[in-house]
Parts: structure tokens; sequence; C-alpha cells
């Protein structure tokens, strides 16, 4: 560990006397000369670095604002040796994550906030009386509520650590950096059982249609929202006795004075536990549930397909044999291997393609059938591109070493908390523009005499059998 130019002892000295009063002050001037006279001493040049940083102090904020910089340097969790590290060493993606670094507060309160309102808006029309009664529809219902907590408690982290500039070593400050670092793993992790388990829902109406309404009733929706929370609480238990906060010294400048005061930090228990934390978070809660959505999203996407070559298919045998008993009849078949009649939100009701109807009813619920899974499969994919790669980076984090967190998985923090906000918010536009019974739902619940006068008679009759 590199040695500062000023005395280590005295400093603890300072540090001593300042728990005893609370704060001990000295002049910026009588550090630098202390400095000095150390490296005239000991017969040493003073380290051009440690001058840079003492001056960037000085000339980086303004005369309004506290800034506080550990005291001792071997409290630092960042090994030496890493400084010498050439991962992610690039010169543009410095500028790219330091740049957006700058504007984080204020991209995330803007995704932010706009989460909280799509949410509560997803939890006010999923929870309509039509719109209830598809149990994919509770699932969706208990994800937009997770979404809405992860949103709503990031707002006060991002005010405070990226927007105000209030003090922030002190323990109100702390105890909070340790309930947020809890709470919001254990939201996000509700978050991605629910997810997992839409997918799997999903799954089952697809591949086992005739089973659909005893796989997927009303009853096992509310049991698999239940399991998904409390499934997270105890997957993220090594996180709750991970981190502690310490008191330590830190140095506190307003100039033309600098001194120091006692500290509050969240800092790992120990390492074992830590590491411990950091694989499950890593592995257990991202890396696997992205491995299991790839194999059952790459799965709903070869059912689509296929359902779309049937489509062609029939369409060229009606064409040729002009025999539409026979069309009729493999529409009835295409309809019930592409997730079953009514399924149309994963089970649960809704009618239509059953038998007795004709080939308008099978084709309407093979539609519905297609449009559902289209719209879980966007989900799906949304969740991937905003998880996977934090997931692969704890991976590679725990192959390579401290370094590689250091180096690459810390920088790219800021803009990972971003994707993992943007996902929780941006449903509501997934289910708006993919999902017609959701937007008439939504008109009747906020815009009922508008939509009153553009409804017609048949638009209305299909959308009541429709499920998200």
């Amino acid at each position: 560990m590199e040695e500062l130019p000023w005395d280590g002892e005295a400093m603890e000295a300072a540090a001593e006397q300042a728990k005893g009063q609370g704060q001990l002050s000295v002049t910026f001037q009588a550090v630098l000369n202390n400095a000095l006279s150390r490296n005239v001493s000991s017969g040493a040049a003073p380290d051009q670095k440690v001058w840079e940083e003492i001056m960037g102090l000085l000339t980086n904020f303004s005369s309004n604002i506290t800034i506080v910089k550990e005291c001792y340097p071997r409290e630092d969790h960042r090994p030496h040796e890493c400084e010498q590290a050439r991962y992610c060493s690039d010169g543009l993606l410095d500028r790219i994550t330091t740049g957006y670094l700058a504007v984080h507060g204020y991209v995330s309160l803007a995704i932010c906030i706009f989460g909280v309102v799509s949410n509560l808006l997803n939890v006010a029309v999923l929870t309509r009386k039509d719109m209830a009664a598809a149990p994919i529809n509770r699932i969706l219902t208990g994800l937009a509520v997770a979404d809405l907590l992860v949103t709503l408690e990031y707002v006060p982290f991002a005010c405070h650590m990226y927007v105000a500039l209030p003090a922030r070593h002190n323990y109100p400050w702390a105890v909070y950096m340790l309930f947020h670092a809890c709470f919001t793993q254990v939201l996000h992790t509700i978050s991605i059982c629910i997810t997992l388990t839409l997918a799997v829902w999903r799954y089952l109406a697809i591949r086992y249609p005739d089973r659909t309404h005893a796989l997927c009733t009303q009853q096992r929706s509310h049991v698999a929202i239940g399991a998904s929370y409390a499934l997270a609480l105890v997957v993220c238990a090594p996180n709750y006795v991970a981190s502690e906060i310490q008191e330590t010294c830190a140095m506190e400048v307003q100039p033309p004075v600098m001194g120091f005061v006692l500290a509050y930090k969240v800092r790992p228990r120990n390492e074992v536990l830590n590491r411990v934390n950091f694989w499950v978070y890593s592995v257990v809660i991202k890396l696997l549930p992205c491995v299991i959505l790839t194999v059952i999203t790459c799965w709903l996407i070869k059912a689509l397909y296929t359902v779309n070559q049937r489509h062609r298919a029939l369409k060229g045998y009606g064409k040729c044999n002009g025999d539409a008993s026979v069309a009729v009849a493999l529409t009835k078949t295409a309809a019930a291997g592409a997730g079953g009649g009514g399924a149309g939100g994963g089970g649960g009701g809704g009618g239509g393609g059953g038998g007795g109807g004709g080939g308008g009813s099978s084709a309407r619920s093979e539609r519905r059938t297609d449009r559902t899974t289209r719209m879980l499969v966007a989900v799906l994919i949304l969740f991937l591109v905003t998880e996977f790669p934090q997931g692969i980076l704890g991976l590679l984090s725990g192959l390579f070493g401290d370094c590689f967190f250091f180096k690459c998985y810390q920088i790219f923090g800021e803009l990972m908390d971003a994707l993992a906000l943007l996902n929780g918010a941006i449903n509501f536009i997934l289910y708006c523009s993919m999902s017609r019974q959701f937007r008439t739902t939504f008109g009747q619940l906020f815009k009922p005499r508008l939509l009153a006068k553009w409804s017609t008679p048949s638009h209305t009759t299909e959308v009541q059998s429709t499920y998200v």
C-alpha cells in the first residue's frame, strides 16, 4: 500500500480526539506543511499522485459542499495491484461511464417516476374484473407490484446519492444504505422469480393445452406469487448478514479548513460471507434464471414459428382443394397445438375454441393465443437484455477475482442500475402496444365516454373473451 506523505500517527491521534470532541479542525495549510516537512526530513520526493489528489479536493468543489475522504488508506478494499490490471482499461469506455455518472441521478429519477406511474396503471388495469379472471394476469399484477416497489425505493437513494449532496457519512445514512442494499435485492429477486414463473406458466399452457384448466388455475397462480415472494426472502438471506455498519475516520474539507470527523460506513462483515453473498447474487439470482428464461423463450419463439408455418400451410391447402370443412378441421388442430382454444392468457376461462363454434371461433382463439405469447416473449426478451449482462459480469468477477470486479463490474454499476429500473418501468408500454384487451380496459377505466363513442359491438364481444 502506498504511504501517504503525512504522518499516520498524528492522524490517528487526531481521529481519536475527533471521536471525543465530534470534530477536530486544522487548516489545510498546516496539513501541507506537515506533509512537506515529512518529505524533506525523510529525503523522499513528494508523491505526485497524492499532491494532485489533495489539490483536487480544493479545486473540484464549491465552498458550501463537504467532501469526505477516508483518512486511512488501509481501509480501502481496492487492492493496490488492481491499479496495474488491464481489465476494462479502454479510455473511451472510461469516458462513457464517467460521462454517464454525471447524469445518472437525473436519468434514474426520470425512469423511477415513469416506473411508479406506469406500474400503478398496470395494477389498476390488471385488477379489473374482466382482466383478473385470467390467472396469468394475477401473475402480471404481482410483477407490477414488485417493480413498483423497486422503482419507488430507488427514488430517495438517487436523490441523496446523485442529486442532492448532504453529508453521507452520518449514522442515519449508513442505516439507510444497509436497508437499501437488502431491500432492493429482495424486491429485485421477487421480480426475477415472478418473471420466471410467468415463463413457466406460459410454457405449460402451450406444451399441455389439454391440461391447461387443471394446471393453470386461479389458486395455483396465488400459490406461485406467494412462493416467488417467499423464495426471494430465503435466497437473499446471505445479504442480510454480509454487511455491517462500522465507525471510521474521515477527512472533512470545507475551504480553507480541513478536519477529521467520525464517519459511518457500510462494509463487508468478513471475506467469507462477502464471497458467498456475491456468488449467490451473481449466479443463483442473476445468471441461473437468465439461462432458464433463455431456454423457455427460445421454445416459445419456436412454437410461434410453428404456428405461423401452419397458418401458411392451411391457407395454401384451402386454396388448392377448395374444401372449407377440411380447412376448418385443420384450423382447430393448429389452434389446439398452439395452446388450446381459449387459453388466451395461460388458462382460466376464456373461451372460444372448443367445439361447436365453427372455424371462426377457433381462429379467434388461435389469434388470442399468438398475441399473448408474443407479448410475453417480448417481456422475457426485455428482461434478458437488462439482466444477462449483469449476470455475466458477476460470473467473470467471481472467476477473475477482485481486480476484475473493481475495474469492470463497478464502473458499470450505474448503467446496470438504470437498465434494471428500465426493465421494471417499460412493461406498461409493452402491454399497451401488444394487448388489445389491456388498451380497451385502460380506456374504459380512464376514458369511458370517449371509448363508448368509438367502440363497436363486435369489438366488445371479442375483448370480453380475450386475456392478456
